[in-house]
């Protein structure tokens, strides 16, 4: 069982990623790059303040020192192999929670693993992003800590919430449920105390909705094709389609 597990998760995580490492290089990313250059407009105009304040008090003699700046990638293969990796190491996480929930309910159709991906679409992204939605280079957040521990739990909420009204078989675990789902959004997603974006609206409009479309389509393929996997390594089940193909 776990050398299925195993297998599933990486196969048909690598193929999961490969279709999300490039849907984002299509949509995704001449989004982000269009944001940076507002960002890096935004920092260049304040090193030139910075310098010109340090001029008018006199302190232009003095070195200023600065860390030294991480490394990112530059645009093009580099950037686009950072993000296969990353969409890799998530894809495979994924598979492995996906194939292992397989266990409670094995899916006898690879559509039953596409509702398992809605399911986590919602769990991981649709949930989340309610209150707290994609955003872009150059937008004010909250504080990391807080929107980590809010997105955490209204994951867990939500994931809790859908297994009740799916294995639920009494209207008051359904209720239970529903209310479980709304309670992070009721509490409400913390948010910073002034919104401000260098990016225009219409641009993070469209990397929005451009994420959440990229997102349900890296699910529903994660769902598909890992159900489709895992209930192809059933012991003696190519026996069996080669037996009904003969007949």
């Amino acid at each position: 069982m776990f050398k299925r597990i195993l297998t599933t998760a990486c196969y048909t995580g690598a193929l999961a990623a490969l279709l999300l490492t490039l849907l984002q290089s299509l949509w995704i990313t001449p989004l982000i790059l269009q944001a940076e250059v507002y960002e890096n407009a935004e920092s260049v105009h304040e090193q030139a303040h910075e310098q010109l304040a340090a001029h008018d008090h006199g302190a232009a003699a003095h070195a200023h020192e600065h860390d030294a700046e991480a490394w990112t990638p530059e645009d093009g293969w580099q950037r686009t192999l950072s993000t296969f990796g990353g969409d890799l190491v998530v894809a495979i996480g994924f598979a492995l929670l996906l194939s292992a929930l397989y266990n409670l309910r094995e899916p006898a159709k690879a559509w039953h693993g596409v509702l398992w991906g809605l399911a986590g679409y919602a769990t991981f992204c649709l949930a989340p992003a309610a209150g707290l939605p994609p955003e872009l280079p150059g937008t004010v957040a909250a504080e990391l800590t807080s929107r980590q521990d809010w997105w955490g739990a209204t994951a867990l909420a939500t994931a809790v919430g859908l297994a009740l009204i799916v294995f639920g078989k009494h209207w008051p675990w359904r209720l239970v449920a529903v209310l479980l789902i709304a309670a992070p959004h009721l509490y409400g997603a913390p948010q910073p105390a002034e919104h401000h974006a260098l990016a225009p609206d219409d641009l993070q409009a469209q990397f929005r909705v451009a994420s959440l479309l990229v997102n349900g389509v890296f699910w529903m393929a994660l769902g598909g094709l890992s159900g489709w996997w895992f209930q192809r390594q059933v012991p003696g089940a190519e026996d069996m389609s080669a037996v009904a193909a003969v007949r």
